[in-house]
């Protein structure tokens, strides 16, 4: 221990001793010139001359360089002085040729700087998603399970509640569903996205508001009893100047005096992925923002989507348990409305009710992509230091010849190469903190814009400083072992025949390209199969029309209506509209296909039909009002469509999808039959055509149409089918909105088929990602294919002005070298095709009715990367055309 301890007390003096070694060799030359001078004075005291004297005095006290270097060595640190001269070296060099400098840290910045992007993106958008929520680690996403139904579902009010009760293993559950509203400031109407949640919620994450309060316990209970509001930092900056006597004022949210408690911190956003919220409510207020009826005591009615943190030291699997047992007693305790239903906690990065799971996929290919570029750039560069190596060999040649160890050089080159990354990467971080909001221009423009940040943190940084290290073995490795190849006695005699032969640097210099090509080619495999994939997506019969339909929101319960007041205005209005000249019809509808709003959706009992066991069929719906089949080009294979009699003194009638049919009536026609919903039976009078609902690439699915008439709804939209442009539209429906109500807020009015094009934002997102880094990959591979066809062209030179020599003409010699680069980029996509079949099977989750396998895809593919290597290797090529036979000879 007390030999450990010395060893430990050593290296600390020599390394806080690093500072004044100078003033240290400084005080040992003079002992050591003062040893030298005593040592002579007594050899000439003993009768020698001074010169003997002198010479004898060295060689008593041995040599001094040693001596010196000795001491050197016993007081300082050998190591870390060494890897400064190296660093110090590695600079001058890269100085010294700022051409390939500048090219080496352009390609390791754009390869660094890809991969920090993606992983900032994911790591604020998957993995902590939340900024200012602590313990992040802890947090998974509540989600409800039903047997039969592949997609997760919300939780109701009164099962969240139980939930929180027993449930002895979760430090706390929190219900966050968020919505939007309308507020007035300053005399105009405004939305502002916000959130209902629980009582706790800022307790439970562990945010503090820097003004007022958060929510307080009970705050949560009750009907309309409770109408305060929490507002965002961004908020109080925007639309309240920063008013440092905000708390305790009010403001109208949907018409209703909301009294503001407190201000959010700087930063915080709330926990919904895909967008900043601006305020928050409790759910007590819940029947003010969704809707207008009470659903607190409603089991049925599910929209809570909320988050559970576990207790320190508590595993998922554990807690999963106990929450499976609880979903289990509910089911038992409730079966006419939760039998065969769970409960399922998930990771925040599988979140299913925002943008995570919608963003997921597509960050993967990001992940994968990155990787790619990030191996093109390091064959590039490790392509330029390997010519650069070559360019070296007298420097490196004549090292060898004194006595340099070919382990100091391989440290050296080494080292070299490690400043390139670290240039690189502090490029890569500067792009990615440039780029790291550039996400949502990937999405398509609407109303509300997206807020999908990335996260720069500790994390980022350091798999950044790993990415770096990873690119310094990838490009630096291979050009540094050849030191170890080097025949010295043959390069004393022929220097050119002092390195690796001339076959062997061609080989090495075309593996590199090979790589570049094949990745390239994987990638732009990739991206052809997305934008056809995409093609078909657009290209594909919805099930509804999307061309000469129209549609805007009437929002009614953001202007404080009651259910019967909005039902009788939104009927005036559709009659007024149909009216107009240029409408063909008008219809009202609650749910939009293929809307960021999902549709709801209610337990039902059909008559004659015996579900499995455990199994509560649970199928969504939509209010629509009279004549909306016909406006929407949705066609009815039989019955009718819905009718201005079908109000609330009519029979409960409904129109069902042919999958509904098939479910429950066996795909007979089932007009006529009867099923319950709510308690309340409804006739089937008509079967409507397979549609899309959700997605655009959704199976089909069970649906269903009741009238609005019938159950009147605050939030409507209306469908305006004509042959008159958006803004015309938007003209006539301002005119007719302020004729009835001038308070009513006009929304934009867009087509289905924009619509449509934005239920694609996903796999647009993914194309448009894929472009940009395909881009960068082609930029890069087309680089190290000129730079191996310029420096072929180079060392062959002789060789070129030989074969003019002999008959040759110029577009001979053209050809030949652009041969060359033809086959390295075939030879690279024949192995790029190889991967490709492999690996755009992970992209078949994105893809639709587009085989992984798709030969267009693939030749499209090759025929971009033939043209690429046809323009790199042009201007080698013409350069090489225009040899003087005369000169190349004479000069090599």
């Amino acid at each position: 221990m007390l030999t450990e301890l010395k060893v430990f007390v050593s290296r600390m003096f020599r390394l806080f001793s690093l500072h004044r070694r100078n003033a240290d060799d400084k005080q040992f030359n003079q002992e050591l010139d003062s040893h030298l001078d005593m040592l002579t004075e007594e050899n000439v005291r003993l009768g020698m001359s001074p010169d003997e004297a002198r010479r004898q005095a060295h060689i008593r006290l041995g040599s001094s360089s040693q001596l010196r270097e000795s001491n050197h060595d016993l007081r300082g640190l050998p190591f870390f002085e060494t890897l400064w001269q190296d660093v110090r070296y590695g600079l001058r060099m890269l100085r010294r040729s700022p051409g390939f400098s500048i090219l080496a840290i352009l390609c390791l910045t754009l390869g660094i700087g890809a991969n920090t992007v993606v992983f900032s993106w994911i790591e604020g958008l998957l993995l902590r998603p939340f900024p200012a929520v602590a313990h992040q680690e802890r947090m998974y996403a509540l989600t409800g399970t039903a047997a039969g139904e592949p997609d997760g579902t919300d939780l109701s009010w009164p099962d969240f509640r139980d939930l929180q009760e027993n449930c002895n293993l979760c430090e706390s559950l929190i219900a966050d569903k968020i919505m939007s509203a309308a507020l007035n400031i300053g005399g105009r109407a405004e939305r502002a996205i916000g959130s209902i949640v629980s009582a706790n919620y800022f307790d439970a994450i562990e945010v503090h508001p820097i003004l007022g309060r958060g929510f307080q316990q009970g705050e949560d209970v009750g009907r309309d009893s409770h109408p305060v509001v929490v507002i965002s930092y961004q908020m109080w900056q925007d639309r309240f100047k920063g008013d440092p006597e905000i708390i305790g004022k009010t403001q109208s949210f949907n018409r209703v005096q909301h009294t503001i408690i407190g201000v959010a911190p700087k930063g915080f956003y709330g926990t919904f992925v895909g967008w900043a919220i601006q305020f928050w409510v409790p759910a007590s207020m819940e029947e003010v923002f969704e809707g207008g009826n009470y659903t607190l005591d409603d089991r049925g009615n599910r929209w809570i989507e909320g988050f559970a943190k576990l207790k320190p030291g508590v595993t998922l699997a554990q807690s999963q348990s106990e929450i499976s047992g609880i979903a289990d007693r509910l089911a038992a305790a409730y079966p006419e409305i939760n039998r065969g239903r769970g409960i399922k906690l998930l990771p925040l990065w599988l979140t299913p009710f925002n943008k995570a799971g919608e963003l997921r996929p597509t960050l993967a290919i990001m992940l994968a992509v990155v990787v790619f570029v990030l191996l093109i750039a390091c064959a590039n560069v490790s392509n330029l230091l390997l010519v650069r190596f070559f360019a070296r060999r007298h420097e490196i040649m004549v090292r060898l010849a004194i006595g340099a160890a070919r382990g100091r050089l391989l440290r050296q080159l080494l080292t070299e190469g490690l400043i390139l990354s670290a240039f690189g990467a502090v490029g890569g971080l500067l792009v990615a903190r440039w780029c790291r909001y550039l996400l949502v221009l990937f999405f398509p423009r609407t109303n509300v814009v997206p807020y999908l940040p990335g996260e720069i943190d500790w994390r980022v940084l350091a798999i950044s400083v790993g990415v770096c290290v990873l690119s310094t073995i990838l490009f630096a490795l291979v050009p540094a072992i050849q030191t170890s190849k080097i025949d010295l006695a043959a390069a004393l005699k022929s220097e050119m025949g002092g390195l690796v032969g001339g076959r062997s640097k061609s080989w090495l210099r075309s593996s590199f390209v090979l790589v570049q090509v094949s990745l390239s080619f994987v990638l732009l495999v990739g991206a052809a199969l997305l934008i056809q994939s995409l093609s078909a997506m657009e290209n594909l019969s919805p099930g509804f029309s999307t061309h000469g339909v129209l549609v805007t929101y009437i929002d009614t319960f953001g202007s404080g209506y009651n259910s019967q007041r909005a039902a009788n205005l939104q009927k005036q209005l559709a009659e007024r509209v149909q009216a107009l000249p240029g409408i063909e019809s008008a219809a009202l509808t609650e749910f939009v296909q293929l809307g960021l709003i999902p549709p709801p959706s209610a337990p039902i009992v059909v008559e004659g039909y015996v579900p499995p066991p455990n199994e509560q069929p649970d199928i969504d719906y939509n209010q629509v009002g009279p004549g909306y089949f016909a406006t929407a080009g949705i066609p009815l294979d039989s019955g009718r469509d819905f009718r201005i009699t079908d109000d609330a003194n009519a029979a409960a009638v409904a129109v069902v999808n042919e999958a509904m049919a098939r479910k429950f009536w066996g795909g007979r026609n089932p007009v006529g039959q009867r099923f319950q919903m709510k308690g309340k039976w409804l006739q089937v009078v008509g079967l409507a055509k397979q549609s899309k609902y959700f997605t655009v690439s959704e199976p089909p699915r069970p649906f269903f149409y009741v009238p609005i008439l019938q159950n009147p709804s605050v939030r409507a939209s209306l469908l305006v089918k004509t042959s008159l442009s958006p803004q015309a539209v938007t003209s006539l429906l301002t005119d007719q909105l302020h004729g009835m109500d001038p308070d009513l807020a006009q929304y934009p009015v867009i087509t289905m088929q924009e619509q449509l094009d934005r239920s694609t934002s996903s796999q647009k997102a993914a194309v448009g990602l894929l472009a940009v880094l395909g881009g960068l990959a082609l930029f890069l591979a087309a680089i190290g294919l000129y730079g191996v066809v310029t420096f072929s062209v180079a060392q062959s030179r002789r060789e070129m002005g030989l074969r003019m020599a002999l008959g040759a003409d110029s577009s001979h010699v053209l050809w030949h070298v652009i041969s060359q680069g033809l086959l390295l980029t075939i030879s690279g996509a024949a192995i790029g095709a190889i991967a490709s079949l492999g690996l755009t099977r992970l992209i078949g989750e994105m893809l639709y009715n587009v085989s992984p396998r798709d030969p267009l895809s693939f030749g499209l593919a090759f025929g971009i990367m033939v043209f690429i290597s046809l323009v790199a290797s042009f201007v080698p090529a013409w350069r090489a055309s225009r040899t003087d036979p005369a000169i190349a000879l004479r000069y090599e």
